[in-house]
């Protein structure tokens, strides 16, 4: 009897062996390990879906994350109730919910990435002579998320924080040009079209005319269509996997600039556009640098 227990033992620890021989089964750092990795998977599958150019469904998902189908099940149940993310009808899979998108806008809202942000719009400012702005998509509208003022006395007053319109604004219809065809259609689908102007594309024909436009040229255009008299253009910062996160844009009073003046600033904007995706994208090094 003895000798079999001691085989037994044996055995079990030869087949839990790593390569170097050692039993992983009963180590503590494995064991650290394995729990670090269950910790990290709510976080993995939001990184996931918010990375995806189209909803994840679950089957996607599984196959993503390597997990057992219940398992995933559980953890998707758990963010859904949160508002982390949000489950599609029809099996048309998941996507960020509004929980996930006050999280990211709170971190772009901390001081240090605020100061930065601020730098790097000074600095356009200076160049250009107008107002600049850092937009961010949230939930079907354009949040200003930092702002620098022209010194000229004619300016349009918009305090960081502000929500404004999608479909009339530069940075609105250029996140709407940059989504995918299903992430278009969905928020159109609900997204009210108000006359703010005379100017003002109110019809979703022409609207999506003018979307594919702006996503051919990769500049969004306000023609007087928010505020009568002001006009503005926006060119996204992009992030690592091609889509923007956010807009640098620019608008002034048409009694100062005509939209071809304006767009004549197009470069030293994606050059700002760059900057500013080092600072949001580029870690606390960037941070330090600006």
């Amino acid at each position: 009897m003895k000798r079999m227990r001691v085989r037994t033992v044996q055995n079990r620890s030869a087949a839990s062996a790593g390569p170097s021989g050692t039993d992983l089964s009963d180590s503590p750092q494995q064991g650290e390990a394995n729990d670090d990795v269950r910790r990290l998977r709510p976080l993995t599958l939001l990184k996931l879906i918010g990375e995806s150019s189209q909803p994840l469904t679950l089957a996607q998902l599984v196959g993503l994350m390597g997990v057992p189908k219940s398992t995933l099940m559980r953890l998707l149940r758990t963010l859904e109730l949160h508002g982390y993310v949000v489950r599609l009808p029809e099996e048309g899979g998941f996507v960020t919910g509004q929980a996930a998108t006050s999280l990211a806008l709170q971190t772009l809202r901390g001081p240090s990435v605020r100061r930065a942000c601020r730098a790097v719009l000074r600095s356009l400012v200076q160049k250009l002579g107008e107002t600049c702005n850092l937009t961010v998509p949230d939930a079907g509208r354009v949040l200003y998320l930092e702002r620098v003022e022209t010194s000229e006395p004619l300016r349009m007053h918009l305090q960081p924080g502000t929500w404004v319109p999608m479909h009339c604004t530069a940075s609105g219809k250029l996140f709407l040009a940059s989504m995918s065809a299903v992430e278009q259609q969905n928020i159109l689908a609900h997204l009210p079209l108000p006359r703010h102007s005379p100017h003002t594309i109110t019809d979703l024909d022409a609207l999506r005319a003018e979307l594919a436009r702006i996503a051919k040229q990769g500049i969004g255009m306000d023609n007087e269509e928010f505020v009568r008299g002001m006009i503005a253009i926006a060119v996204p910062v992009v992030g690592h996997d091609g889509r923007p996160v956010a807009a640098v844009a620019c608008h002034a009073p048409t009694a100062r600039l005509s939209m071809s003046a304006l767009l004549d600033n197009v470069t030293p904007m994606r050059a700002a556009a760059e900057a500013m995706k080092t600072v949001l994208l580029g870690g606390p090094q960037a941070l330090v640098a600006c």
